[in-house]
């Protein structure tokens, strides 16, 4: 069966030799090892030295001078009949299981906004920001929300109703007091770190004067349809009757205080992790830090591991096959390391950065390089899912690797489709690949089985404030080098974060290993580094209510995603920049159905 990796001051027992061998991938040999090189395994990082790469675990390219050497046979090229699947719906928008009743609020009683016993659920009016530890006379801002975004589609007609939707910045929220009811949408914040925030501002109001309804896992707050989905608010009745409903907010200022309503860990590179702020984790994170209801699958290279067999300190406990957890380290960096620290490293122990889920268990199979003891995606994929509904647990997977190809589906990939198209309740989260700045349309497999079945996520790469040049960006904006990009194209779901920090495990030439972090310069990249930030959003969304199916998450974080591009879906960014808070109070909605 399968061992547990426990803290490095556990052993690990039944470790087998790796010896060369082959998982059916398709194996790749590069000799060269030129210093300015970059590598694709959907992580486009700078490397000193390359490894041999499986046709799963993209391609290598160079930065500067001469290209790549094509895949190399590798004799799987047996069965290759069409095995597109039947279904081509690129969503399920809605089912049965989903809220059908849509939400007014202007037909609610007051029943929706009782005088709680303690009206802010535990949070207290203070002057000092919990971030920083520093007096805050006021919260800061970037943009100040004050116009109409968009009315509610069933009041359109009613002047009634204003909702105003923020931006993937800063954002202060001002309250139109000609409004009977406004509601406020707080879509991210990348600023978070350097001390700004999302902020309802009610600095000319005292907070005795106003009676709170504050969202919870158990109750509390008002379900509400928006336009694209019912949603769990946040609520406030003002004295003068007036009701605010909303979301995604780092804080609210009163007159004798400021309401902080994020959930701030104590680790220490958190402030600096804005990939987290920019998709609300922090918001999301007052409703669930992940459940043991949901296991998390990671597909990837192995783990990086010490002389004397450990994982890197900041990783959780990790179930894993004890002859085919260890990296056998291809790359100078482990892939795997660094994929599973952004879902699920050790968060709030005082230590290293904080991951996206801190409950769940974890899975982890290396699928990659063609190792003795590596696993097809198809037997790692069914091992997890037979694990899975062992503890009758929900099951995300996350896949950051693929094919160098553009919405083409390679026979060796087969066996996995129908294992996919099998299971409709495992959700495949899968790196939409790093070959977009080639000009050509269309998602690496297995990314781009997200336009047949309803259970896969095709992720690509967003930048925040800036690129990793020192480039000033547009947060959320397609990533594109001139030596790698996102690919786009059919199929494409969601975007997230690229760039970011996470765990490193780095064997140097002299075969030492150490343990440390992706920082600023050396961020952990690619479509790979995006996948693993909608996985851990994905697993939030089940932990709230795993009563959903794989389809019914995809579509919750479809629907809630902060549209890009043009309006509406489209092949660069797919339905738009993924929203922890809004998936997650979208979940709780729907439990309450």
């Amino acid at each position: 069966m399968f061992d547990t990796i426990l803290k490095p001051e556990f052993s690990t027992v039944g470790i087998n030799q790796v010896q060369n061998g082959n998982n059916g991938l398709i194996p790749r040999s590069v000799a060269d090892r030129s210093a300015d090189l970059s590598l694709n395994l959907f992580t486009s990082k700078r490397e000193t030295s390359l490894p041999r790469l499986g046709i799963n675990s993209i391609s290598l390219r160079r930065k500067l001078y001469r290209k790549s050497a094509p895949f190399a046979s590798s004799g799987l090229g047996e069965n290759r009949a069409n095995f597109y699947p039947e279904t081509r719906s690129k969503f399920v928008e809605d089912d049965n299981l989903l809220i059908q009743q849509k939400h007014h609020l202007l037909d609610q009683n007051k029943q929706f906004f009782p005088r709680l016993r303690n009206p802010l659920n535990g949070f207290k009016p203070s002057n000092v920001d919990p971030l920083t530890g520093l007096p805050t006379a006021n919260p800061r801002a970037v943009n100040t929300q004050t116009t109409d975004r968009l009315l509610n589609p069933e009041n359109r007609a009613n002047s009634a109703v204003l909702h105003v939707k923020g931006t993937l910045r800063a954002d202060r929220f001002i309250h139109h007091s000609n409004y009977q009811y406004t509601l406020f949408s707080g879509k991210g914040n990348v600023d978070f770190g350097s001390g700004y925030r999302d902020f309802v501002d009610l600095s000319n109001i005292h907070s005795r004067s106003v009676r709170f309804n504050l969202a919870n896992h158990q109750g509390g707050g008002v379900v509400f349809n928006p336009g694209n989905g019912s949603r769990v608010f946040d609520a406030l009745t003002l004295s003068n009757g007036r009701h605010i409903l909303f979301e995604g907010m780092d804080s609210i200022r009163f007159s004798d205080g400021i309401v902080n309503l994020t959930v701030i860990p104590n680790d220490p590179l958190f402030a600096r992790q804005s990939s987290l702020h920019s998709m609300g984790i922090h918001n999301a994170w007052r409703f669930t830090t992940g459940s043991n209801r949901v296991l998390i699958g990671v597909q990837d290279s192995g783990l990086g591991t010490n002389q004397n067999g450990f994982i890197h300190p900041e990783l959780r406990n990790t179930t894993v096959y004890s002859n085919n957890y260890r990296d056998e380290f291809g790359l100078p960096e482990s892939h795997g390391t660094g994929v599973q620290g952004i879902i699920a490293a050790r968060s709030n122990n005082g230590v290293g950065l904080s991951g996206i889920n801190w409950n769940s268990n974890v899975f982890h199979i290396d699928v990659l390089d063609g190792n003795f003891g590596d696993q097809t995606l198809e037997q790692a994929t069914q091992n997890m899912i037979t694990a899975a509904a062992q503890n009758g647990q929900r099951l995300v997977i996350n896949m950051s690797l693929g094919t160098r190809t553009f919405n083409q589906i390679p026979a060796v990939h087969a066996n996995f489709v129908n294992v996919v198209r099998n299971n409709p309740n495992t959700l495949f989260v899968i790196a939409a690949g790093n070959s977009g700045h080639q000009g050509q349309s269309g998602l690496a497999s297995p990314a781009t089985l997200a336009q047949h079945f309803n259970n896969v996520i095709a992720v690509g790469a967003s930048w925040g404030t800036h690129d990793r040049d020192g480039f000033t960006r547009t947060p959320g904006q397609r990533i594109q080098y001139n030596w790698w990009g996102s690919q786009y194209g059919p199929g494409l779901t969601l975007m997230a974060p690229s760039e970011v920090y996470s765990t490193k495990t780095t064997r140097n030439r002299f075969g030492q290993v150490e343990f440390g972090y992706y920082l600023t310069g050396d961020r952990f990249n690619g479509t790979s580094a995006a996948a693993p930030n909608v996985a851990g959003v994905a697993s939030l969304a089940w932990s709230v209510n795993p009563r959903l199916s794989a389809a019914q998450i995809k579509g919750i974080l479809s629907r809630t995603a902060d549209d890009l591009g043009t309006p509406g879906y489209d092949h660069f960014y797919g339905h738009g920049f993924v929203n922890a808070d809004a998936a997650v109070r979208q979940a709780m909605a729907y439990a309450r159905a």
